[in-house]
């Protein structure tokens, strides 16, 4: 072997083991991200469940212009609106969601077809 032939053998492995590499944390990065999506969901999910239900009590004959109750409701409204900056990450996993879901159900519209016939 010649020595131009070694130092291409050792360069190719060295590129070989660093894509490997890069492979395997970009993959990781994606899980990651995406784990963070989910998460980022559920979280708007229960900020717009909160939110309603303040408002929903402070629409009450009983407690109908308490201050408080405002106040609290002002700041879910106005955190529920900084969570949505995040849509862009959260809305990730959704269209997954919906994606899966619309393949299931066009799955069952189809086995409803079969059984038709």
């Amino acid at each position: 072997m010649t020595r131009l032939e070694l130092i291409l053998s050792a360069v190719l492995a060295f590129s070989a083991l660093m894509n490997i590499g890069l492979i395997y944390y970009v993959r990781g990065a994606i899980v990651r991200l995406l784990s963070i999506s989910e998460e980022i969901g559920d979280l708007q999910q229960m900020i717009n469940s909160f939110a309603n239900h303040v408002k929903s009590v402070y629409e009450l004959e009983m407690f109908y212009g308490d201050e408080t109750l405002s106040h609290l409701l002002e700041h879910a409204v106005s955190f529920n609106e900084q969570i949505e900056t995040f849509e862009y990450i959260y809305s990730l996993t959704e269209e997954e969601k919906e994606a899966t879901q619309g393949n299931e159900l066009d799955d069952d519209a189809e086995d409803t077809d079969d059984e038709e016939t």
